[in-house]
């Protein structure tokens, strides 16, 4: 057999189009792979470059996809009835993994979450580190860590859970979050010194994370039906039988939640003490009674 009688068996039995596919999906795979070594290497911003990247791999397979039916599309005619059969059988079996697929299309066009942001799948919180095509890769914060501190764990989401339950995003439009302290104090201090002294403290610790969420909330006013509401610290109060309790409200970096906290608590308690005694904290006391004897005779 001649070269040329090899080439016609090849092609009477379809191979040379199988072999042109084959040469195309090399092509292509190596395109990506020179493209990630040279240009997509330059780009210094790691989001930017995470994004290139998945760009590059999603165009690279639409286009092997495409070319691919290009090549067999005279063959793809006598092949449609059962197909389309085939076709309803599959989306059953897969329909799961079809719904995830719509749920990456709705993210990705949707504006539910991007990489970076910070959010809410039903009971997992954690931070986006990944989006694909099934599964949400989310680093976890919480469960045995408190405050919104990463644990360790990777938590991979079908993406389907967008069309079943809330998704809650930290950081979408608003990357601030309103926080409160609470402090006991006692009902011998005066409320008009302990409200300046909580807020003196917030002014020197949150105040600039305020002015700031108040530039993002007049955007946000703009964008959406919304209340004008007040980033600024706010102390409220509330009597109860044992004391008063001081509320300290205020914005602060989503990200940044439990170090302010903490910065907080030190500058409230430096500040306390330096009163001499005027404002204290008050707490809970329980004072045991003696019971009564009782006698029995016989």
């Amino acid at each position: 057999m001649g070269l040329s009688d090899g080439w016609t068996w090849l092609r009477d039995h379809g191979l040379d189009r199988a072999v042109t596919l084959v040469l195309v999906l090399v092509g292509v795979l190596l395109l990506v792979r020179l493209l990630r070594a040279t240009l997509f290497r330059r780009i210094r911003d790691n989001s930017a470059r995470y994004h290139a990247n998945k760009a590059a791999s999603f165009a690279a397979w639409v286009l092997i996809v495409l070319l691919g039916i290009g090549i067999f599309s005279d063959r793809l005619s006598g092949l449609s009835v059962a197909l389309g059969v085939a076709g309803a059988g599959i989306a059953f079996a897969l329909q799961e993994v079809i719904a995830s697929v719509a749920g990456w299309m709705a993210v990705l066009f949707g504006g539910f979450y991007s990489t970076g942001d910070r959010v809410q799948l039903g009971g997992i919180k954690g931070d986006v580190i990944d989006i694909g095509v099934l599964r949400t890769t989310v680093m976890e914060l919480g469960q045995w860590v408190d405050g919104d501190l990463y644990n360790g764990r990777i938590v991979r989401i079908a993406n389907s859970f967008v069309f079943k339950e809330p998704v809650f995003n930290y950081s979408a439009d608003f990357p601030f979050v309103w926080d409160e302290l609470k402090l006991p104090i006692q009902f011998t201090a005066d409320p008009a010194e302990v409200k300046a002294l909580l807020l003196a403290a917030a002014e020197d610790i949150v105040g600039h994370y305020a002015r700031r969420a108040r530039e993002e909330w007049a955007v946000m006013v703009r964008k959406y039906l919304i209340e004008d509401a007040s980033t600024d610290p706010l102390v409220s109060l509330v009597a109860t039988d044992n004391w008063v309790q001081y509320v300290l409200r205020y914005t602060v970096d989503l990200r940044l939640r439990r170090s302010t906290q903490s910065a907080l608590f030190e500058r409230i308690l430096k500040d306390i003490a330096a009163t001499e005694g005027r404002i204290k904290f008050a707490s809970s006391t329980v004072q045991l009674a003696p019971g009564s004897v009782v006698k029995v005779e016989e």
